[in-house]
């Protein structure tokens, strides 16, 4: 599991490296993992190696982002001014991402989750 998480960390390095070296406009995280995306769909050798590694960051997903959390409560005052769009970002983002994330999962699972043979009623 330290292999894919020295994996995981070396792809978000890349990700640091290119935006320093390029000045995109963009998290340099989220472009580690758009790159590890690719390297994964490409079937890089090292596919195996990151998934334990991967699951148990998101086994403890709520560890990662309780940080954020705490810094909004202590800093409330900062954002206090724009506390109605934050809730409307963060409402509408998660209520789009379930919406989203369904119908990719639909589309990707394309009728696999149904009995073989049934009608999918259960009769």
């Amino acid at each position: 599991m330290i292999d894919g998480l020295l994996i995981l960390l070396f792809f978000q390095f890349l990700g640091e490296v290119v935006i320093r070296l390029t000045g995109l406009p963009l998290p340099a995280p989220v472009l580690g993992m758009v790159l590890l995306l690719l390297a994964l769909l490409l079937n890089a050798p090292f596919s195996q190696r990151v998934a334990p590694a991967a699951g148990a960051l998101i086994k403890h997903i709520s560890l990662l982002i309780f940080p954020l959390g705490v810094g909004i409560v202590l800093q409330w005052d900062r954002y206090q001014d724009n506390a109605l769009a934050l809730v409307v970002a963060v409402v509408g983002g998660t209520l789009l991402s379930l919406v989203l994330v369904t119908l990719m999962l639909k589309l990707l699972m394309g009728g696999k989750h149904r009995e073989k043979g049934g009608d999918g009623h259960g009769h």
